[in-house]
């Protein structure tokens, strides 16, 4: 029997009726001939509300991470229980596990750990059993047996990281939309649904504000070459399929998507010594608080001092912003100010590779609209582009129709000339 893990989001199984649902969707790719590896989110917005009990209690430092992971994981356990209960009424042997009971094993990094390794002896002990086992997303132990969470759309990677060490024909996400779309068709009516698009572009769309897949689970996908596939838990489809280059068409579409973020703030250290090591001065405390640091961009001046500007999640904005407080006086700077009022429009498509001219077109149109340019930042395959976030809506609809995404490639091909 071919093998696939499926996981399921926090829509997907929201109340018990969704869950009945998502139990018969397992109990049908069974009687397919395919074992089932189950893996789930918490219900509906239950870490949320974890989330905000643990606010209420105002307590912080790294016992209180430690804590906070503890109460996150019980969201996750919730479900597991009430699906292999369900499966078991439908007439289907499972069994729930957590993500330590199928040996996850993290680093040390609470609410934001990495998977080191996993041991999937239970799992595989389970299968053999004939049982599906209904995994929880979202969590690991780290090497003294706490719990550990991986962060918002951690149940991705555990999916991934499952398919992989089980070497699943297919991982496949069920989620609340009908696969990967051109942008957010929440804001362009007119996005279309992709059939395919590479690990790679998958990977920078998901980076980059893209919220259907989590995008350390793109990671493990491209890294152990797991076919990923993401797909609606409501409407019957194929979904898109996220894999290797060379398994799509030879000619690709110049740009595939945009994706934009709102949760994203800069903050810029003014009237630095420009002098070797200073960008470590800055960045080192950031980095060893464990903040991810996204965009950088240093300006010298011609009094041979520099302004050094970065970008972080918003939510690390005041601690970083208290970080480079304390450093600022070590680094001699004349300021240190922030923003976090930006957000980061993305464009991406590996046919960006053999074409000219991509950057030009996306800066002439934001520049006809009177939308400044703050930052910019390039790959092969993408440009991003920081931005006031009250224009992000008004830029995404300009690029998706200048760069006709809503239309079909072979139409695309023939106005292009290509």
């Amino acid at each position: 029997m071919s093998l696939v893990v499926q996981k399921f989001g926090g829509t997907s199984v929201a109340s018990t009726a969704h869950i009945q649902s998502v139990a018969e969707k397992i109990i049908q790719a069974r009687q397919r001939g395919q074992n089932v590896v189950a893996v789930v989110s918490a219900m509906g917005d239950n870490t949320d509300r974890l989330a905000e009990l643990a606010k209420e209690v105002n307590f912080s430092g790294m016992s209180a991470k430690r804590e906070i992971d503890v109460l996150l994981s019980t969201g996750e356990q919730v479900t597991i229980a009430i699906l292999s209960m369900m499966l078991m009424k439908l007439g289907c042997q499972a069994r729930s596990f957590t993500g330590g009971q199928v040996g996850i094993v993290t680093d040390d990094s609470h609410t934001r750990a990495r998977i080191l390794e996993v041991q999937p002896d239970k799992l595989l002990e389970a299968i053999k059993r004939g049982e599906v086992p209904v995994v929880a997303g979202f969590q690991g132990v780290n090497h003294q047996g706490d719990i550990t969470t991986f962060g918002r759309g951690g149940s991705d990677t555990t999916a991934v990281a499952l398919a992989a060490v089980l070497e699943a024909d297919e991982c496949q996400i069920f989620t609340d939309v009908e696969g990967v779309y051109t942008t957010d068709p929440r804001v362009v009516d007119r996005a279309r649904l992709m059939d395919r698009v590479t690990f790679e572009e998958m990977l920078e769309l998901a980076s980059l504000g893209s919220r259907v897949l989590h995008a350390r689970a793109v990671e493990f996908a491209s890294k152990y070459q797991v076919p990923l596939r993401v797909l609606s838990t409501f409407v019957e489809g194929r979904g898109t399929l996220i894999t290797k280059e060379d398994e799509l068409d030879m000619e690709q579409p110049i740009i595939s998507g945009i994706a934009f973020t709102k949760d994203e703030a800069k903050l810029t250290v003014l009237g630095v010594e420009d002098v070797p090591g200073v960008a470590w001065k800055i960045l080192g405390p950031i980095s060893e608080a464990n903040i991810g640091i996204d965009m950088i961009v240093q300006n010298v001046s011609a009094d041979n001092t520099t302004d050094f500007t970065f970008t972080v999640s918003r939510d690390d904005y005041q601690e970083a912003m208290d970080l480079l407080n304390r450093v600022a006086n070590d680094v001699g700077a004349r300021e240190v100010s922030g923003d976090n009022k930006i957000a980061k429009l993305s464009i991406v498509g590996v046919g960006m590779r053999s074409h000219a001219g991509v950057a030009t077109k996306m800066f002439q149109v934001l520049a006809d609209r009177s939308i400044n340019i703050q930052m910019i930042s390039t790959s092969e395959i993408k440009i991003s582009v920081v931005i006031a976030e009250e224009y992000i809506e008004l830029a995404t609809r300009a690029l998706h129709s200048v760069f006709e995404l809503e239309e079909e490639k072979e139409k695309k091909y023939l106005k292009l000339g290509l």
